[in-house]
Formats: C-alpha cells, sequence, structure tokens
C-alpha cells in the first residue's frame, strides 16, 4: 500500500505526496483562492473610493486615516484569534464564519454615513478578513504534496492580489456610475455567496482530524477522493512525525525550541514587507490625483501594484520548490526596496510611474505571497493555524503603520505649508 505501513496504519501526509494532484485537491485550491481573492477585493476598497468619499462627504484626506486603519486593527484581531481556534475546532469552521463576517459587514459598511460609523464596521469586516486567509493558508497546505506545496500555496496567496488589483479595475468603471457604495455592496454580497459554497464542498482538513482524533470514517472520507483504493485499506491514519512538537498548547508549539526564533524571523520580515504595500495600496491614487492624474489613471495605476504581485507570485513558489525557500524570498524583498524608492521620485511621470510600480509590485507582493507557504512548511500540525495566522496578525501592525502614514505626512506639510 503506498504511504502505508504493513499494519495498515496510512501516513497522511505521505499519502498525499505519492499521489496525483486529484480534481478534489484542485477543487480546495480553487475554492481557497475565492476565499483570498475576495480578501483582496475587500481589503483594497478603502484604497480606491477614498478620493470620491472623501469629496461625496465634503472631508480632508487625513480624516480618512482612522478609517483606513479600522479594517487592519480588526484583521490583527482576526488573525490573532482565528488560529487557536482553528487549531481547536477545525480550519472549516473558521472559514465559513469568517467569509460570512467580511461579507455581511462590507455591505453593511456601504450604508455608512459619517466617518465614526464607517471606522466601527471597517473594524468588523476586519475580523472576517484577518481571519479568512492564514486559515485558507493553512487548510492548502494540509492537501498538498510536498513537491507541489510552494506553488500551490503561493499561486492561492496571489488571489490576495489579484483581488486588490481587480478592485481597482472594477473600481474605476463602478464609482465614476454608481458611486462608492457600489465597490463596498459587490464586497460583500461576493463573500456571502461564498460562504454557502464552501459550507457545502470545503472539507475539513484530514490532517487536523488525525491530530485530533475525530474518528477513522471522518478521516476517511475526507482522504477518499484523492486515492479511494488506498484509503479504504487502511485502519489507521497518522500524521508525520518530523518536528513533531508535544506540547498542551498551541502557544508552547509556535515557541518551542525548535520553532521559537523562526516564529520571530517571520513576524518581523512579514511586518516589514507590509509597511510598504499599504503605504502604496492605500495613499498612492489619492497621491496620484494630487500629481495631477485623472481618476481613472490613478485606479489603473494603483490596481498595477498588485497585479505586479500576481506576475511574480507562481515564479516565486515555483522557485522556492527548487531553490532555498530563503535566498528567494531575501532576493525579491531586495529588489523590492530599490523599486519602491524610484516609485517615490517618479511621481508627476505617468508612463515611468507606472512602469515602476508594476514592477515594484512583482518583488514585494511575490515575496509577501510567499510568506504563507514558509510559515505553513515551517510550523507541525499541531499549532500549524496559529503560526500562520500569528504571523499575518503580527505583520498587519505594518499595514496599521504603513496605512497611517500618508495622513502623517500630509499633517506635516500641511503644518510646513502655513508656517
Amino acid at each position: 500500500m503506498t504511504g502505508a505501513s504493513t499494519n495498515t496504519t496510512l501516513d497522511v501526509q505521505t499519502f498525499i505526496n505519492a499521489q496525483p494532484l486529484s480534481r478534489y485537491q484542485w477543487r480546495i485550491v480553487v475554492l481557497c483562492f475565492l476565499i483570498v481573492f475576495l480578501d483582496g477585493l475587500d481589503t483594497a476598497a478603502m484604497g480606491f473610493i477614498a478620493p470620491a468619499l472623501t469629496q461625496d462627504w465634503g472631508i480632508d484626506r487625513a480624516s480618512l486615516g482612522p478609517v483606513m486603519s479600522a479594517a487592519l486593527v480588526g484583521m490583527v484581531f482576526g488573525a490573532l484569534g482565528s488560529g487557536p481556534l482553528a487549531d481547536r475546532f477545525g480550519r472549516k469552521v473558521v472559514l465559513v464564519a469568517a467569509v460570512s463576517i467580511f461579507g455581511l459587514f462590507s455591505v453593511i459598511s456601504a450604508y455608512s454615513g459619517t466617518v465614526d460609523q464607517l471606522v466601527i464596521l471597517r473594524f468588523l469586516t476586519g475580523l472576517g478578513l484577518g481571519a479568512a486567509m492564514p486559515n485558507a493558508t493553512t487548510l492548502l497546505s494540509e492537501y498538498t504534496p510536498e513537491r507541489l506545496k510552494s506553488l500551490l500555496v503561493t499561486s492561492m496567496f496571489c488571489g490576495f492580489n489579484l483581488g486588490m488589483a481587480c478592485g481597482g479595475f472594477i473600481s474605476a468603471k463602478l464609482i465614476p456610475a454608481f458611486g462608492w457604495h457600489s465597490l463596498l455592496l459587490l464586497g460583500g454580497l461576493l463573500p456571502m455567496a461564498l460562504a454557502v459554497v464552501l459550507l457545502l464542498w470545503l472539507p475539513e482538513s484530514a490532517r487536523y482530524l488525525v491530530v485530533h482524533n475525530r474518528g477513522v470514517a471522518r478521516i476517511r472520507k475526507a482522504l477518499l477522493p484523492i486515492g479511494p483504493s488506498i484509503v479504504q485499506q487502511a485502519r489507521e491514519f497518522s500524521v508525520p512525525e518530523q518536528r513533531t512538537v508535544k506540547a498542551r498548547n498551541v502557544f508552547a508549539v509556535i515557541f518551542s525550541k525548535a520553532c521559537g526564533l523562526g516564529t520571530v524571523l517571520l513576524w518581523l520580515t512579514y511586518f516589514m514587507g507590509l509597511v510598504i504595500v499599504y503605504l502604496l495600496t492605500s495613499w498612492l491614487p489619492t497621491l496620484m490625483r494630487d500629481s495631477g492624474a485623472s481618476m481613472e489613471q490613478a485606479a489603473f495605476i494603483g490596481a498595477l501594484f498588485q497585479f505586479g504581485g500576481v506576475l511574480s507570485a507562481v515564479a516565486v513558489g515555483w522557485a522556492m520548490d527548487r531553490i532555498n525557500p530563503h535566498w528567494v524570498i531575501g532576493t525579491f524583498y531586495l529588489l523590492a526596496g530599490v523599486f519602491a524608492y524610484c516609485v517615490g521620485q517618479s511621481l508627476g511621470h505617468v508612463t515611468l510611474l507606472a512602469t515602476l510600480v508594476l514592477v515594484a509590485g512583482m518583488c514585494i507582493n511575490g515575496a509577501q505571497s510567499a510568506m504563507p507557504s514558509l510559515a505553513a512548511r515551517f510550523y507541525p500540525t499541531q499549532g500549524r493555524a496559529t503560526g500562520v495566522s500569528w504571523m499575518l496578525g503580527i505583520g498587519r501592525f505594518g499595514a496599521i503603520l504603513g496605512a497611517w502614514m500618508g495622513p502623517l505626512y500630509w499633517g506635516w506639510d500641511g503644518i510646513s505649508s502655513r508656517c
């Protein structure tokens, strides 16, 4: 029996590694991709509606700072709270709840009438956004063979960048015709429909079921579509014992001797990357408007930053499965710093700026898209959801800092201009 020992105990990961990728696994890839795609669409929404919102409400740009950061704060709490919940209660239940939450509150946000209302509603939206992405990453990684893990997880994660990019393209047409409310409505109704699909067709992680002794019948049902004849012969199931950390709680796992230093380095790297991503995502369209670009040009070039990540994410994942993944990610971060600086020197030159924004997006978003895959590889099953979600959650503090840098800059500029 492939992947099983003579006592008919089937090692889940060895079994998955030995099988060709099935339609069942491709379905999981597609569903997780859609989760992350809609996460990206909703996350970027405020950046794209900001110019129209300030004009409609008659407020200054600095007043939108709390609104920009509210969802990010919610995402921190959503990510930090969802990981331990998913490691205890399962990946699927947390994913369905998360997608439902950010869909519902995005719809309600479209009907807000004051900045204070929008801040509260975007915070609640962020709770769902923060919980969705890390658990989609965790679930997919636990159904993929080692030879394709980085490629598939990173490809899924580029759905976030594609969602943000599509938000720009859609907003360029939708907002002038129907107003800023329309983008929030679209970004809410689609996730609510997806939540129903997930409830019906997304399976629970087989590795989670094994670790938590959820019963042979449930484990067999989760694995049967991948290799029916092999799974039917198995009487027991196990997960790889390599790097397994025996601990009473998930935090003892991610801060164990084997994982502690890596946990800190993952947090720091993801934090610094999100500072750049959210500074450009949140305020580049508005800066371009100030430089004389039209609303359509600002939205289009802002979308190019995210689209660049889509172009590079698959290449980064492919390279990580074949080369030292740390060198791959490090090289992309180094190039990202260079091109981010060049973007800042090119405002007012639309063609050059568009090119540099695209390349900068390829570098920084490509590297960021690869980080969850790296984290999913690093942690054992017992603490994988917590490890991935806490990296994303702690990293969100970098996103908050990046989103606040715009209002801080304009505040200083306003002070200096009055002196």
